[in-house]
């Protein structure tokens, strides 16, 4: 889980976030999830890169919100990991006061491969 507020540098004149915003938010989730576990995303020559991507944006995340990201796995092989990310919005501002929910607002499945950094070729998941 990370958390992360939308400040006004992320959105439009409207107070909207804007939409690339969301990869960043999921990118540094995917990076604490790894800290987490007490591993580099990218170690001894060896990382994890994105294969693909499926986006669904559910509902706009706006000024001043606390977003909730959520990672978990859906799926691991030999060379890669798909993952769901999940953005929930913790406040939604009406008027002066928040209001609390745990509606989720932004959805990515991201299937990252093992990539060996000296030839760019996709290799085993080490131990």
């Amino acid at each position: 889980m990370y958390q992360t507020r939308i400040y006004y540098e992320g959105t439009d004149c409207g107070g909207i976030v804007y939409h690339a915003n969301y990869l960043k938010y999921c990118e540094r989730a995917r990076s604490e999830w790894f800290f987490i576990q007490g591993i580099l995303p990218q170690q001894n020559g060896v990382g994890f890169v994105v294969k693909n991507m499926t986006l669904d944006f559910l509902s706009p995340a706006k000024l001043g919100d606390l977003l909730t990201i959520h990672t978990e796995i859906v799926e691991q092989k030999n060379a890669s990991i798909m993952l769901k990310q999940t953005i929930f919005c913790d406040s939604l501002q009406k008027g002066n006061s928040a209001i609390p929910s745990a509606k989720p607002i932004f959805t990515a499945i991201i299937t990252l491969v093992c990539l060996q950094s000296s030839t760019q070729k996709i290799t085993k998941i080490p131990q």
